[in-house]
Parts: C-alpha cells; sequence; structure tokens
C-alpha cells in the first residue's frame, strides 16, 4: 500500500475540525480532512442544532397553553412529533450542507475530503477505510484529532432487553411517549425531560446524585428541581437504577433504590443520559503513543498538544467542558499558535455554557460554592426574576440572577443567571469580566428600560443596599 504525504490531517469534521482545513489550505498547506459519518460533528447533527430546534417547539406548545393567561384563547393544543423530527431534521440539513459546501469548494485546491475511519498505525501514520471499502494510507508532520465523544450505554441489569434510548435515538421518534423514564439529572436528562413534557409525555427523572446539576450551586438546582416539579415532572434524587425489564404492550418496569427503599416504576420509554465516553477506541491512538486518561480521554497540554510532538486534541475528545464553543476556541488557540506564530493557551479562558430549559440557566466563571472553597472574601448578589419588569410584564418571573463578586477588588467572579434568557444575560456579565469591569459599572450603568438586561443594574445595586 502506498503512503500520501499531507502537510496536515484532521481527524473529524466537528466545529473546531471543520475550520482548520480551511484555513490551513488557504494558507498553502497541503490538508486531509477525514470525517467517519457526517460533516458538523455531534453540535450539527445529533446535538446543539437539532436538540435546540426540538426545545423551540416544545416551547411553543407550552406558551400556546398559557394563552389565556394573556387574553389569548386558542383550541386544544397538541403535538405532532413527526412534523417536529421532520422541521428538526430540515434545520439540520441545511446546516450540515452550508458547512459541507464550504469544504467541497476547496476540494482539490489544498483540501482532500476523506469520508471514512482513521486509525493510527504509527505516531504520524494513518489508516483510512474509505465508505467506498478503498483503503488509504496518509501520514503528515501534524496531525489534529477532534473525533468527540458519544453516549454512555446504560449498563444496569436488563438493559440489553429493552429499547434504550439515547440523547441520538430519542429524537428520531414519531410518537410520543406515553411515560418517559430518564437517568440522570445533568444537562442532557433535564433538557429532554422538559421539552417532552412539554410534548405531553409523562416524565420521570431518576438522579443517582443528592440533587440536579452537582455542579451548580444548592440554590439553582433546587430552583430548577421547583420549575420542573410545577410543570409535572417528576424528579427523584438520590435514587439509583437496579434492574429494567420488558412488559406487555412494550412497556417496561425499572427497579429503583431510594432513601426509603426499592421501588418500581412502570414506563414506556428509557432514556440513558448518565454521561458520555470519548471516541478513541477505533483511533487506536496507542499505536502512536498517545497518552490517554483514566476513562480513555486524549490529554494534552495548554497548548492542546498531546504528548507526541505535533499531534493535537481539541474539543470533547481531549476531556474538559464538552461544549461546542470550546472546540471553537480550541481551534482558536492552535490557529494563533501554529498559523500566526502566536503564543496561545488554555490558561485562565472563561467557559461559559448555557442548558437550555426553560428558563435557561446561563453561567460563567466561580460558583459560590467553588469561591468559597477556595478561601475567597466574596459577596453574593441576588435578585429574584419577578423584580424585574420585562420579566413580570411578560410573564417570564421564574428564577433568579446571582452574581459572586470579590469584596476586595469588586471584580466579578462568575454568575448563574436562571431566568428568560438567561444565557443571553449572562454574556453580559461574561464580557464584563473578560473587560475586568469592576461590578458597579453594571450597577451605575444606563440600561434600556424595560429589558431584561436592566436586571443587572438591580442585581449589583442588591451590594449596596
Amino acid at each position: 500500500m502506498t503512503s500520501t504525504n499531507y502537510d496536515v490531517i484532521v481527524i473529524g469534521a466537528s466545529k473546531g475540525g471543520r475550520f482548520f482545513p480551511i484555513d490551513f489550505a488557504k494558507a498553502g498547506r497541503k490538508v486531509a480532512l477525514i470525517e467517519r459519518d457526517q460533516i458538523g460533528g455531534v453540535c450539527v447533527n445529533f446535538g446543539c442544532t437539532p436538540t435546540k430546534t426540538m426545545v423551540a417547539s416544545a416551547r411553543l406548545a407550552y406558551q400556546a397553553r398559557r394563552g389565556a393567561e394573556y387574553g389569548v384563547h386558542a383550541g386544544p393544543i397538541s403535538v405532532d412529533l413527526r412534523t417536529v423530527r421532520q422541521r428538526k431534521q430540515g434545520i439540520v440539513e441545511g446546516v450540515r450542507n452550508s458547512h459541507e459546501s464550504r469544504l467541497t469548494a476547496l476540494q482539490g485546491r489544498g483540501l482532500d475530503l476523506l469520508m471514512g475511519e482513521a486509525h493510527f498505525i504509527a505516531p504520524k501514520t494513518l489508516e483510512i477505510s474509505l465508505k467506498d471499502g478503498e483503503t488509504r494510507e496518509i501520514t503528515a508532520p501534524l496531525i489534529f484529532i477532534d473525533t468527540g465523544d458519544r453516549p454512555e450505554q446504560l449498563t444496569i441489569k436488563g438493559a440489553e432487553s429493552v429499547p434504550v434510548l439515547n440523547s441520538t435515538t430519542i429524537m428520531e421518534l414519531d410518537t410520543l411517549p406515553e411515560h418517559l423514564l430518564i437517568t440522570g439529572g445533568g444537562y442532557i436528562g433535564l433538557e429532554f425531560g422538559q421539552m417532552f413534557r412539554r410534548f405531553s409525555s409523562q416524565v420521570t427523572i431518576i438522579q443517582p446524585r443528592p440533587r440536579l446539576l452537582m455542579n451548580e450551586d444548592e440554590d439553582v438546582s433546587n430552583e430548577i428541581t421547583k420549575i420542573l416539579r410545577e410543570e409535572g415532572i417528576t424528579v427523584l434524587t438520590e435514587t439509583m437504577p437496579q434492574q429494567i425489564e420488558p412488559l406487555d404492550g412494550g412497556r417496561m418496569r425499572l427497579t429503583i433504590r431510594t432513601p426509603q427503599g426499592e421501588q418500581q416504576i412502570t414506563g414506556s420509554h428509557l432514556l440513558a443520559a448518565t454521561g458520555r465516553v470519548p471516541n478513541t477506541e477505533a483511533l487506536t491512538p496507542e499505536a502512536a503513543g498517545i497518552r490517554l486518561d483514566k476513562d480513555g480521554y486524549i490529554q494534552v497540554n495548554e497548548r492542546l498538544e498531546t504528548n507526541v510532538p505535533g499531534i493535537y486534541a481539541l474539543g470533547d475528545v481531549k476531556g474538559g467542558p464538552a461544549f461546542t464553543h470550546v472546540s471553537l476556541d480550541d481551534f482558536r488557540i492552535v490557529r494563533t499558535n501554529l498559523l500566526e506564530q502566536g503564543n496561545a493557551s488554555t490558561r485562565g479562558r472563561l467557559v461559559p455554557h448555557t442548558i437550555f430549559i426553560d428558563p435557561q440557566l446561563g453561567r460563567v466563571g466561580l460558583t459560590e460554592n467553588k469561591a468559597r472553597k477556595q478561601g475567597r472574601n466574596i459577596r453574593v448578589a441576588k435578585l429574584p426574576m419577578n423584580a424585574v419588569s420585562r420579566a413580570v410584564e411578560t410573564g417570564e418571573t421564574r428564577g433568579f440572577m446571582k452574581a459572586i463578586v470579590d469584596a476586595d477588588t469588586q471584580q466579578i467572579l462568575g454568575c448563574a443567571i436562571l431566568g428568560a434568557e438567561g444565557g443571553e444575560i449572562m454574556t453580559i456579565i461574561q464580557v464584563a469580566m473578560m473587560g475586568k469591569l469592576p461590578y458597579t459599572a453594571l450597577r451605575d450603568g444606563i440600561f434600556t428600560h424595560p429589558t431584561l438586561a436592566e436586571g443587572l443594574k438591580a442585581l449589583f445595586m442588591t451590594l449596596d443596599s
């Protein structure tokens, strides 16, 4: 088998991976981009784009049912899940096709797009099993791994005897679950739980940990639990799934261990939302000498380089916060260092996130818990959303704004915005933190009235009241 030499090889066409080939090809490098499934990776095909499209449908159903509160009356509300899925798929295909067209425009002009599975056979050499059945060997001095991760399989007794949904397959349902059982109280479980409850399914969330979203402060977790329960979702904390068994008529029985003892729940569908695992096995990184951690994630330094010089890892496959915007910033770091001769690193970067429940939770920086564990001298600002004029006027009063401030420097250390457009409002605080503005800059700023952002002024005024 002959080997083709490239300047750059990129494995995976997710957020960071699909920008690399374009920039390197335009810089005159000979680039190979390898993708085993679909351009766009998890975000476009199975994550951000499809889930938020379906969340929008669920929110519209929820708002329609609230119409009478606003003096608007409509007929009975029903959800056609097949149409929801078709709309979702249309948007996904549109985004994916846009990305594909940008890459194919460079095909033969410095970029080779290879659709197939890649695995290392030496430190700088890969063997590609192409979809057309051909096998090809390629090599390059620079290799970027952006293969992402995938849903972790459910391992409880009997899991092999029933259909177990994950965050990908649940979006392909054509009919609504009568009773959706969800194992896991993290981002995925909460977003899908609220979504399907608003679609009219009965929903039960089983969380083994003491509360939902364990990385958040207790008051945030508790408020989210309250909101979900108000919408009719059963939330069981400190509850461990033990066994699942099939019943007649396509139903299933889940045995759980609760603080009150063993119980059984009957459901129609089961969603496993307990975590994700890296896509590294098929890559055979050991053949290249690439070091992994105990969970199989690729280890990198602050410049995103592995222990093998010239091999880098980006996005979810290297562990850490599994957010698409992290993969994009990883691309920025490597591009800065390798194409612009800069000196960028992951050190000290702010990584925000938004959980697209309703109301949204937007958060950046330190939680109150982490700040106190670090021994910082802090002040905590907190404002309920029912004290924000715009929230009251729109009937979106659930949740609160919360910010952590260094009492000595007046610098904002972090925030959690649980409220309408919480992710957008959080970003204002993030920008203030990036600019190292004291909290007083927001307290004394002039905001348009009435807007949700205006609530930030009132939030920081609580520190001086």
